[in-house]
């Protein structure tokens, strides 16, 4: 080999290493994948499921934090039992309620479970699961007040920013002096402060909240609220093949029983329907007046 051919193949190897590095980096940039894609891909094979899920952790008692931080509640035993059945390995974070149909479009985890309707505005954006509960609106205000559904015009209301009780106001009481929050929790503690007259809740957590020391000297205002938005769904990205992997695995919880024992063990009851009578006669709505207890969302 020529001297000049040997520095010509020198010159090339030269050249062509930096490219060849570059095409190592896109690959391992390429094989890096966002938790949305991970989960569809283990649903296409059949490795184990790994997914993420995300909840709202102050919206009892269907997912809240325990004294040592332990995120628990119905949700967060009906999400593990799921994730049994389907033999997945699920991990489920706590988010802040207006972030989490972003979160989840922006693929910072695969589903959201968190007391979420089926609203027709949501499925616009994502999909859901079968409902695996349904509630109704209730409104809560100090024992003794003449508080009442049919007169908030002008009255300091609260409510949980972007939730079905919250859209009702918006819709149905305009003329109300609306307020907004990014918690349950911050609603109650101005209602609890006199900031607000009343709050509008999703019956199950307002009821939940009216059994502990603070909620002692409120009840319920009127009759509960029926709304077309009043069953709760998990959420996934449009057109998530796990919707279909969640749907068969509810559906062999329930014939199996342990979404009977689930619910059961949150409502007293192992029935949905049951459940929602059960919670509306609890021994704290009991000190209601009588007509609030035609008494169900988030």
């Amino acid at each position: 080999m020529t001297n000049s051919m040997t520095s010509l193949m020198g010159k090339k190897a030269l050249w062509l290493a930096p490219l060849s590095a570059a095409m190592l980096m896109l690959a391992g940039c390429n094989n890096s994948s966002a938790p949305a894609e991970s989960a569809e891909a283990d649903t296409a094979s059949d490795a184990p499921l790994n997914i993420k899920i995300a909840t709202e952790s102050s919206y009892k008692p269907f997912s809240y934090t325990d004294a040592d931080g332990k995120l628990i509640g119905y949700e967060i035993e009906l999400v593990d039992a799921l994730c049994a059945q389907m033999k997945a390995e699920c991990e489920v974070i706590s988010q802040d309620w207006d972030g989490l149909i972003p979160g989840l479009n922006a693929q910072k985890f695969d589903a959201i479970i968190a007391g979420m309707s089926i609203t027709p505005e949501r499925k616009e954006v994502v999909d859901f699961s079968d409902p695996y509960f349904h509630s109704g609106i209730i409104l809560i205000g100090k024992k003794g007040d003449d508080l009442s559904v049919e007169s908030l015009k002008d009255l300091p209301i609260a409510s949980q920013r972007s939730t079905v009780a919250s859209q009702y106001l918006q819709d149905e009481h305009a003329d109300a002096d609306i307020k907004l929050y990014d918690t349950q929790d911050n609603a109650y503690l101005d209602l609890t402060s006199g900031r607000v007259r009343g709050m509008m809740s999703d019956k199950v957590t307002g009821i939940d909240w009216l059994k502990t020391d603070a909620g002692k000297d409120y009840e319920v205002k009127g009759q509960e609220i029926s709304t077309d938005d009043d069953a709760m769904g998990i959420a996934f990205r449009k057109g998530d093949p796990l919707v279909a992997k969640f749907n068969a695995a509810l559906a062999e919880l329930k014939d199996n029983g342990t979404y009977d024992q689930i619910t059961g063990s949150y409502f007293g009851t192992s029935s949905t329907a049951a459940a929602q009578k059960a919670v509306a006669t609890t021994d704290s709505v009991e000190e209601a007046p009588a007509d609030a207890m035609a008494a169900e969302e988030k």
